[in-house]
């Protein structure tokens, strides 16, 4: 949660003390180390999550950008479905990648 919700930061602190407070009357406890408290950006399931909004882990753009060149269609589809993951961020991705998918058809001969 960023603290453009909140009009101060500590209008967040009191906020989380609550939901501590609330979890603890309830017997629900977390484990101190599995938390984080106070980021600016979270990485989450390929994504950075931040004030700024949702973009892409720089580190998944460096597996796409160092894939090797596809062999065969098996390796185009691999290819294709990790990018297609990222396909909102890609301005006319279907386009870009019309060639690999033309390949996948069986007509047509893998050159």
């Amino acid at each position: 949660m960023s603290f453009n919700h909140f009009k101060t930061q500590e209008d967040h602190e009191q906020h989380s003390r609550i939901i501590l407070q609330t979890l603890r009357e309830h017997q629900l406890y977390a484990k101190k180390e599995k938390c984080d408290f106070w980021l600016t950006e979270v990485r989450f399931l390929g994504y950075v999550i931040s004030g700024q909004g949702i973009s892409v882990d720089p580190s998944k753009i460096a597996t796409v950008l160092q894939w090797k060149r596809p062999k065969n269609v098996a390796e185009i589809r691999s290819f294709l479905g990790l990018a297609r993951y990222y396909q909102r961020f890609v301005k006319n991705f279907s386009s870009i990648a019309a060639p690999m998918t033309r390949l996948m058809k069986k007509e047509v001969k893998f050159e």
